[in-house]
């Protein structure tokens, strides 16, 4: 396990590398004036000298591969830069919105993996059945249906119709400070969106590993020996219908990134979704680059997660040869 840790570490500092520079490269070829967006509507009634000082001083003159040399170097040493759009040094914009980030995802990853699991399991248990056809038709829909028309759809529902939930933000409007019981009802809606989004494809996949799983040799056996169901399912299909799982979760890290953008945009959650969106239309260079980076980053650990799962609940696979 440590030398696939760390081969993959190896691997990752290249790729982030390239990352990073693909974001100023974009970046400095955006329509978008870092200039203006800096100044706002004080830019609308400055000379063109002014401006011109003023691209010197936020160093946007230089080409983008100064830039991002000088970012890369700086941010090696701990300095991520200062943020132009939101005023802040980048590295407490990301201290600031990181967490809150983090819980919405972990929330809405564990709830999904848990019900798709569950239902996938029930699913599978009576192939045909009129369970099986209704998740397997639930899961089809769910898995076509955009992440911001399922928000948009809770919020009308239980926020608008029902009044049951908070139609964003993270506590009350007319609270002044931040507690834990605002916090949770303000984050069942938009973490129960995240998980209807990732759900369809863990139930499918258990339903499938399952029942491949019910059907196998060493199940029958079971069955044969006169083990109750509970033990067959539970002790044998489920551990063997469960690897692909695994590989999935690697997989579906990207897009629980980009459905936590999209979720946070709806909700008015605040992540690290405003920030993205700012720095992108701004083209608030150490911002911009630091997010991608850290999403870059999670991706890969998603994958190096499943990886090292999979070796683990697997005895057939070895980590030295992944």
């Amino acid at each position: 396990m440590a030398r696939l840790a760390g081969r993959r570490t190896l691997f990752a500092v290249p790729v982030l590398m390239v990352v990073t520079f693909g974001v100023f490269a974009i970046a400095a070829a955006s329509p978008f004036d870092p200039v203006k967006a800096y100044a706002g509507t004080a830019a609308l009634g400055a000379d063109q000298e002014t401006l011109d000082r003023l691209r010197d001083n936020l160093g946007v003159d230089q080409p983008f591969t100064a830039r991002w040399w000088h970012w890369l170097t700086s941010a090696l040493g701990g300095d991520l830069g200062q943020s132009s759009v939101l005023r802040q040094p980048v590295a407490q914009v990301v201290g600031e919105r990181l967490v809150w980030s983090t819980l919405l995802c972990t929330v809405a990853f564990v709830a999904a993996v848990l019900t798709g699991t569950l239902l996938g399991v029930l699913a599978a248990r009576r192939p045909g059945s009129m369970l099986d056809r209704a998740v397997s038709s639930l899961a089809y829909t769910l898995e076509a249906a955009p992440v911001f028309w399922i928000a948009l759809l809770a919020v009308w529902l239980f926020a608008l119709q029902l009044d049951v939930l908070p139609a964003g933000g993270l506590t009350d409007t007319a609270s002044e400070q931040v507690t834990a019981g605002q916090v949770v009802g303000h984050l069942i809606l938009p973490a129960g969106v995240l998980a209807v989004s990732q759900l369809p494809w863990f139930a499918l996949y258990v339903r499938q590993g399952v029942g491949d799983a019910l059907a196998e040799d060493p199940v029958r056996g079971a069955r044969a020996r006169g083990l109750s169901e509970s033990t067959v399912l539970l002790g044998h299909a489920l551990r063997s219908g469960l690897l692909p799982v695994l590989t999935l979760i690697g997989s579906r890290v990207p897009e629980l990134i980009t459905g936590a953008l999209l979720v946070e945009t709806v909700f008015s959650w605040p992540g690290i979704a405003a920030a993205t969106v700012e720095a992108a239309t701004a083209v608030d260079f150490p911002l911009l680059a630091a997010l991608t980076t850290l999403a870059a980053a999670a991706v890969l650990v998603g994958n190096l997660l499943a990886d090292l799962l999979y070796g683990l609940f697997d005895p057939r696979v070895k980590l030295s040869e992944m």
